[in-house]
């Protein structure tokens, strides 16, 4: 979710930017701000930094298992391919 404080902060930073003629209205400037601010958020596909984090362990754990299976298979291949050359024989001569 989003912090609302920081939506807070950021409305009262861009109504400060205005210019001093158009300060009377500066409080509503700063909840339009915040209106606009927490629309244009909310329109956004985010997670949390919990969420974010979780699924980042998810990742490296799976790559950690994928690089596990890829060297278990390299291993196989080259097993196999041992056993299916054929052993050099003795010459019969």
């Amino acid at each position: 979710m989003i912090d609302l404080a920081h939506i807070d902060e950021l409305a009262r930073r861009l109504s400060s930017l205005v210019p001093p003629a158009m300060r009377e209205g500066r409080e509503e400037l700063q909840q339009n701000f915040k209106a606009v601010l927490q629309a244009g958020l909310g329109k956004l596909d985010l997670v949390t930094r919990e969420e974010f984090e979780v699924q980042r362990a998810v990742l490296l754990r799976t790559r950690e298992q994928l690089d596990a299976l890829q060297h278990t298979v390299a291993q196989l291949e080259a097993d196999a391919r041992a056993a299916a050359t054929p052993a050099s024989t003795p010459d019969p001569r």
